[in-house]
């Protein structure tokens, strides 16, 4: 008995005829559908019994085609690479959940955004306050649902409720969402006591711009362009989810070559990123002689990613059943990135053995393991806490399961061990593409996709260079996308960066934020 019947089988003994539906799908997902009050059960169950954990949460407003709402769940095993997607029915008229959130933090986010996102409030939640919406949205507007239409409507000023911390010596001071430099908007609110910070609230979404509402009504081709400007510096990260989700739904194989090719892109995307995130941090130290070093680097990189798809952010290079093009013959890639590695190695070692610099990283901005743990945080930010985690080994995609790569993971959780966590990611980066190219296969890039099933759900999830990115998607009946969910990490990983900053001085936040460089954009949605 394979492990996944084993699961369906522990779930049919302990619920009975309470699931519905139960089969397994695609080789190793195990779909049911659930009434809305056992949720909490089924949870708990596969936590316990099964080793899953809560990943995703998913609304969609079925009125028109199943006459009412549906939220969907989907629970993962981190290690095994299986997944139980759950499927909840609710009225049309009064929608609403029971609420997991005290039992799994990361369920309390999706529970906000769906209350906000489409009216359905989840009952028993410690903290009803809005995440998505601001103060000045219409009471009644929630504008996932299909006949939300446009509104117009204009900020009143009506502040948000933040948790007030008080006590003697304790007062606020707010950052943002106006910054000085060049970056996006988002508002933080420090409870100090001198220059120690013993709070921090975020205020995100100030870039809320409907994302997945503008991705409803496309074909999933079309869709591939939307998914590439998610997050500017996360191109292939989100167009890879996207595309597998599709080729998920349409039950086709991409071709060996657009697997090996799809590696490369997705590892010169970290590259990249790493490279000039680990110039950043050191430029927050002081050490502004890296980050001109790194970004010298990372120029280097992007004029590569022009030469292999035309594009500096690696734009245009997947389509749904394959890629798009093909690399140039006359680029000695490896070659190039061997180049690249032994310049960036060195700015490394001159960095980390100065000694200002290293008294700056070390114990600065903790996040514990347990910490990192409740909070679902993904990525190198969940390394460099000890969190041994990684979609590419876990959960294989691409041809990554063809190829061998070193998971590296760190212990302390500071600055530190997240900007060693991408120095070795970088490494271990060039390593894959060396790998990848020497073994690449011959044959064709791309293949048709067959007809997409009507209103049957898919998913997909790729490491990104934050962390696991999830593209969920449903098509309706004409073959166009009925309802697309983005999970980019920083949905998880913002709110922990307020634990990383506990017990920090303020003048540590902008190391400490930059040794996260989540995004807002990703998160906004």
């Amino acid at each position: 008995m394979s492990r996944l019947a084993e699961v369906q089988t522990a779930l049919m003994t302990v619920f009975g005829d309470r699931l519905r539906a139960v089969r397994i799908v695609r080789r190793n997902e195990l779909h049911c559908t659930a009434g809305v009050a056992d949720l909490p059960a089924l949870a708990e169950c596969l936590r316990a019994r099964c080793g899953a954990e809560l990943v995703l949460m998913v609304a969609a407003d079925r009125r028109s085609s199943a006459q009412g709402f549906e939220v969907h769940y989907l629970f993962a095993h981190s290690r095994e690479n299986w997944f139980v997607h759950t499927t909840v029915a609710l009225p049309a008229s009064d929608p609403a959940l029971v609420s997991v959130a005290t039992f799994h933090y990361p369920a309390s986010r999706f529970e906000r955004e769906i209350a906000d996102l489409f009216g359905i409030p989840a009952s028993g939640h410690p903290d009803p306050r809005p995440l998505v919406r601001h103060g000045f949205w219409p009471t009644d507007y929630f504008p996932l649902r299909k006949d939300a239409g446009a509104r117009t409507f204009r900020d009143d000023g009506q502040p948000f409720p933040f948790q007030q911390v008080g006590g003697e010596g304790v007062y606020e001071i707010p950052v943002g969402p106006v910054h000085a430099g060049v970056i996006e908007p988002g508002h933080f609110r420090f409870s100090v006591v001198g220059e120690t910070i013993i709070d921090m609230k975020s205020r995100l979404y100030f870039t809320h711009k409907g994302t997945e509402k503008l991705f409803e009504g496309r074909t999933p081709a079309e869709g591939v362009e939307l998914a590439e400007r998610i997050s500017g510096d996360t191109t292939v990260g989100h167009a890879l989810a996207h595309c597998q989700a599709v080729e998920a739904l349409a039950d086709v194989e991409v071709p060996a070559r657009a697997r090996y090719l799809r590696v490369v892109l997705l590892e010169m995307e970290r590259l990249y990123n790493h490279v000039a995130d680990f110039g950043m941090i050191a430029n927050d130290t002081g050490f502004a002689a890296a980050h001109s070093h790194c970004f010298r680097i990372r120029e280097r990189l992007l004029r590569l990613n022009k030469r292999l798809t035309g594009n500096r952010l690696l734009r245009g290079a997947l389509v749904p059943g394959g890629n798009m093009r093909d690399f140039p013959a006359d680029l000695d890639l490896v070659s190039e990135l061997e180049t690249v590695l032994a310049d960036f190695n060195q700015i490394v070692e001159i960095t980390l053995s100065n000694t200002l610099v290293a008294d700056r990283l070390e114990g600065t901005g903790c996040l514990t393991t347990q910490t990192a743990r409740d909070h679902g945080v993904l990525g190198f930010v969940a390394r460099a806490s000890g969190l041994d985690i990684d979609a590419r080994r876990d959960h294989p995609f691409a041809a990554y399961a063809e190829l061998a790569f070193r998971v590296p993971v760190f212990e302390s959780g500071d600055v530190k061990a997240r900007t060693l966590a991408r120095v070795e990611e970088a490494r271990e980066a060039v390593g894959l593409i060396r790998q990848a190219l020497e073994r690449m296969p011959g044959g064709p890039l791309a293949v048709a996709l067959r007809p997409l099933p009507a209103f049957e759900p898919a998913f997909s999830l790729v490491e990104g260079w934050r962390g696991t990115i999830i593209h969920w998607i449903m098509t309706d009946a004409a073959g166009r996308l009925e309802r697309v969910k983005v999970l980019d990490p920083s949905f998880l990983n913002w709110r922990a960066l307020s634990y990383a900053l506990l017990k920090n001085i303020v003048p540590d936040f902008p190391l400490c934020n930059k040794s996260f460089n989540q995004s807002y954009s990703g998160n906004d949605l």
